[in-house]
C-alpha cells in the first residue's frame, strides 16, 4: 500500500490508533435503522460535550471535506443583510473571504499578521458588523488565535461568532459556552485522527435560530436538523467514519477526556520543539498551537527540498506549504496517535539530514 511504512507528521490525515484502524477494516453496515441512529446520537453527544456546547445545541454531519463545512455554514446562516468581519491570516482565512464573496455576503477582508488577536478590540476596523468569522488555527502557517479575546469581543459587540476548529479540536482548548461561540466547524482527519471525509458543524441554539431554508439540496441545514432528530442524515453518511468517530470519542473519554488529549498534544509539541534547538531552523510564529509546529530554515535551504529529502531519504512525511511560503516554511503535525518514541524518528532523521549529532 502507498506510504504504508512511512512515518506521518502531516496536519491531516494524521497517525491513527490501531483500535480505530480496526473499526475501519470491518464491513460497512446498513445504516437506515435504529442501531445506526444510536451511533449518530452517541457521536452528537460526545462532540457537544467535547466543546462544552450550550444546552440545546445540535450537530450536523456532512459527508464532505472541511471546506464544505465552512461554505455550508455561510450559506445557511448568513444573508445579504449581514456584515461579516472575516479574519484573514493565511490560506484558510482567505478561503472564508472567497466563500463570502461567492455567496454575496457583505464582508470585510480583515488581514492580520504577527498577532494572535488578543488585541482584536484595537485592531478590528471600526464598523458595524453582525458576524465574526475565524479559522481558530490558521493551518496554512501554524498560527493560533486567542479565542478568549475574540469571544469577549464578539459578546461585547453582539456578533454572531463562527469558528473553524478543524485543526485544533482535541489538541487545543475550545469552549463554546465560555468563549461565546455560536458555530464550531470540525473535520475527521485532524485532531480526531480519523480518515478524511466527515465534517461536523456544531450549532448553538443561537445558530439554529438563524438557519434558513436555502435554495440548495445537499447542504440544506434545515433538512439535516430534521433528519438528525431521528439520528439520521438526509443522504448517505460516511458510515464507517461515523463508527470510527463513535469509537474515537469513547477512546478519548476512556483516556481521561479531551483535557487529557490536549495535554498529551502539548507534551508532544514541547518535546519536539525542545529537541530541535540545535538545528538550523526557527519557529515561523510565536503563536503556535499544540497541533503543529511551523519551521523556517535559517541556513538558506529550500523548505520544499527539506520536505522531499525527508520523505525520499528517511520515509518521514512532513508537510510543505503552498503559495508564497512554499520555499520558506514547512509544517510538522503533533495531532493523532503520537508518542515521544514516534516523534524521535523524525527528530533523529532531521539531525542525520543536517549531519549534526543529537545531544
Amino acid at each position: 500500500m502507498i506510504y504504508e511504512d512511512y512515518y506521518i507528521f502531516t496536519p491531516g490525515p494524521v497517525k491513527m490508533s490501531d483500535e480505530i484502524l480496526e473499526v475501519g477494516a470491518k464491513q460497512t453496515p446498513y445504516f437506515r435503522n435504529d442501531k445506526f441512529s444510536e451511533v449518530t446520537f452517541n457521536c452528537e453527544k460526545g462532540l457537544l460535550k467535547m466543546v462544552n456546547a450550550p444546552e440545546g445545541s445540535r450537530v450536523i454531519f456532512l459527508t464532505a471535506s472541511g471546506t464544505a463545512g465552512m461554505e455550508s455554514s455561510v450559506m445557511n446562516l448568513l444573508t445579504k443583510d449581514d456584515n461579516a468581519l472575516v479574519v484573514h491570516g493565511g490560506g484558510f482565512g482567505g478561503r472564508f473571504v472567497d466563500i463570502c464573496a461567492t455567496h454575496n455576503i457583505p464582508h470585510t477582508d480583515f488581514k492580520v499578521k504577527n498577532t494572535n488577536l488578543h488585541d482584536i478590540e484595537e485592531l478590528a476596523p471600526k464598523e458595524d458588523y453582525s458576524t465574526l468569522i475565524v479559522n481558530a488555527h490558521e493551518t496554512s502557517v501554524g498560527h493560533l488565535y486567542d479565542l478568549d479575546a475574540m469571544g469577549a469581543y464578539a459578546k461585547k459587540h453582539n456578533l454572531f461568532f463562527i469558528v473553524d476548529a478543524i485543526s485544533m479540536l482535541v489538541t487545543d482548548p475550545i469552549d463554546m459556552s465560555a468563549q461565546n461561540i455560536d458555530v464550531v466547524i470540525a473535520s475527521s482527519q485532524k485532531g480526531l485522527a480519523l480518515p478524511p471525509g466527515l465534517t461536523m458543524v456544531i450549532l448553538a441554539p443561537s445558530a439554529i435560530n438563524r438557519v434558513q431554508d436555502i435554495n440548495n439540496l445537499y447542504f440544506n441545514f434545515t433538512d439535516y436538523l430534521r433528519n438528525g432528530e431521528r439520528g439520521q442524515t438526509p443522504y448517505t453518511p460516511a458510515v464507517t467514519i461515523m463508527l470510527q468517530l463513535e469509537a474515537r470519542l469513547a477512546q478519548i473519554e476512556r483516556r481521561g477526556g479531551v483535557g487529557q488529549s490536549i495535554q498529551r498534544a502539548k507534551d508532544i509539541a514541547e518535546y519536539f520543539r525542545a529537541n530541535i534547538q540545535d538545528l538550523p531552523l526557527k519557529f515561523y510564529t510565536p503563536y503556535m498551537p499544540n497541533a503543529m509546529t511551523t519551521l523556517t530554515p535559517t541556513d538558506g535551504k529550500n523548505a520544499m527540498d527539506i520536505v522531499n529529502d525527508l520523505e525520499d531519504g528517511y520515509k518521514v512525511m512532513v508537510c510543505p506549504n503552498g503559495g508564497a511560503e512554499r520555499e520558506l516554511i514547512f509544517r510538522v503535525s503533533h495531532m493523532g496517535e503520537m508518542t515521544k518514541a514516534y516523534v524521535d524518528v523524525l527528530i533523529n532523521a532531521m539531525y542525520d539530514y543536517y549531519s549534526i549529532k543529537r545531544k
